[in-house]
């Protein structure tokens, strides 16, 4: 066997003892970088710093940064600041105060109507005299009966109103976790580019030097030069996924979309979601769909009873006074009611589509009960599954990635490797850092999203154990 090619596997078997030496050492223990021969950036294990500081109190107020205009938020603040001015809150308060005001003028009395008539008059409107010139105010008040289904269809569209509007707020807050958490993947994209950017340079002098000293044919430094220009590709095209993500963010908390604004927190593997059986019970109990269904079934039975008051009778109160005659004026009062002679109009028409609203209302639950139950353990999956992929990616994937780059990198410096093997150990580390980027992302939007398919805070309820990076 050739010395270089002795030495090259000499030097694989030491680094894989070493590996597997290290894998017995507890995570929180230090790596002693100088004793493998390598520098820091050669594994792209970099933690993420948060890009500021928040304030210490648990507030939406701008936390410590050196740009007064900077905004700097937790992922709770965020959720905090866009429930109180995001717009899309505002326009639901606005349709509950529109439902309370058609209650109000559901269950209103009549306004009183007033008349004057002229009779035998030569002019008009008694101009020149007349026989009779009488005035009269009446009023008509409804069966009373009426006024209380009326005033339970109202109550019934207002609650409906706010369960609409608690339902906006649970999205508002879905959406505003999942873009901050895709501003963290953009920012820990552009960490993993910035450190593949730094080895790009460091493969280019690399390939320079042993082309210069003969060892390396020039195909060798052209592919490393091509690897550095699509790295700074790479690092322009997540330039513009920050600054989409930073917007986005904007928007939802209620601020112009070029404000400056950064994040508080980091991208982590989120702790382990509660029991199936008890994320079912509580998102059949709290969805706002299945209550704003139960409040239209409620409003549906009282429009059916309203209908079926057609034949009731209206009260007519009025006073009335002829100025032609010095007497007084005359008190009156009346009954209207209809006949009912043509029932069946009635019972197959407004009472016949009041019935079937209402059984149409009640297959409408039926259903978004399975639509709930279904789409809860959708996001249940979603959500185990992302945290199962991101805890593989960090314990199996990554060290595998960054053991063969290793190798590939020291057997490169000691002329036992070829660039291409070289660039194909950085792509597959590079990749397993992206893979994990993406599994982190994941994982926090499938949970906001499975705590949005609850209906409650995840954190309200018992949960698993908790995986740190």
């Amino acid at each position: 066997m050739p010395v270089r090619a002795r030495t090259v596997v000499l030097l694989a078997i030491w680094l894989g003892g070493a590996t597997a030496g290290r894998a017995q050492v507890p995570r929180a223990a230090p790596v002693d970088t100088a004793a493998r021969g390598l520098s820091a950036a050669d594994s792209l294990d970099l933690a993420l710093h948060p890009e500021c500081e928040p304030s210490a109190a648990d507030t939406v107020s701008p936390g410590t940064a050196p740009d007064r205009n900077l905004l700097c938020l937790t992922r709770r603040q965020a959720i905090t600041q866009a429930l109180a001015r995001n717009p899309q809150l505002q326009v639901a308060a606005e349709q509950v105060a529109q439902a309370r005001a058609r209650k109000t003028q559901a269950t209103a009395l009549p306004d009183p109507q007033f008349e004057a008539a002229f009779v035998q008059s030569p002019g008009l409107f008694g101009a020149g005299g007349g026989t009779e010139r009488s005035l009269t105010a009446t009023v008509t008040v409804p069966f009373i009966d009426k006024f209380r289904l009326q005033g339970r269809v109202g109550t019934a569209d207002v609650r409906s109103a706010g369960f609409a509007a608690a339902l906006t707020r649970q999205l508002v807050t879905a959406q505003t976790a999942e873009t901050y958490d895709s501003l963290l993947a953009s920012l820990r994209r552009g960490r993993d580019l910035r450190e593949a950017h730094a080895l790009a340079q460091d493969f280019v002098r690399r390939a320079e030097a042993r082309f210069n000293a003969g060892t390396t044919p020039k195909l060798d430094l052209i592919r490393a030069q091509a690897e550095l220009a699509r790295t700074e590709n790479d690092l322009i095209a997540n330039q513009r996924d920050v600054a989409n993500a930073r917007a986005a963010l904007n928007r939802l908390v209620g601020r112009p979309l070029d404000a400056p604004i950064a994040a508080a927190d980091s991208l982590g593997v989120p702790p382990e979601p509660p029991p199936l059986d008890r994320l079912l019970v509580a998102a059949l109990a709290a969805r706002p769909e299945l209550a704003d269904l139960k409040s239209q079934q409620e409003g549906a039975r009282a429009a059916t009873g309203l209908a079926r008051e057609y034949w009731l009778p209206d009260f007519t109160i009025g006073v009335t006074h002829d100025y032609a005659d010095p007497g007084p004026g005359t008190l009156f009062t009346g009954v209207s009611l209809p006949i009912p002679l043509f029932f069946w109009q009635h019972s197959r028409g407004e009472i016949g589509e009041a019935r079937h609203r209402e059984l149409e209302l009640a297959a409408s639950y039926r259903d978004l009960e399975g639509q709930v139950g279904q789409d809860l353990r959708a996001s249940y999956a979603a959500a185990s599954a992302a945290l199962r992929q991101a805890g593989y990616i960090r314990d199996r994937l990554l060290p595998l990635a960054r053991q063969a780059y290793r190798i590939a990198s020291v057997s490169y410096g000691l002329g036992g490797s070829s660039a291409l093997e070289l660039l194909d150990a950085r792509r597959g580390l590079l990749d397993a850092e992206s893979q994990y980027t993406d599994a982190l992302a994941a994982a926090n939007d499938t949970r906001a999203e499975l705590e949005r398919a609850a209906a409650t805070p995840l954190d309200s309820l018992e949960t698993g154990d908790t995986h740190d990076r």
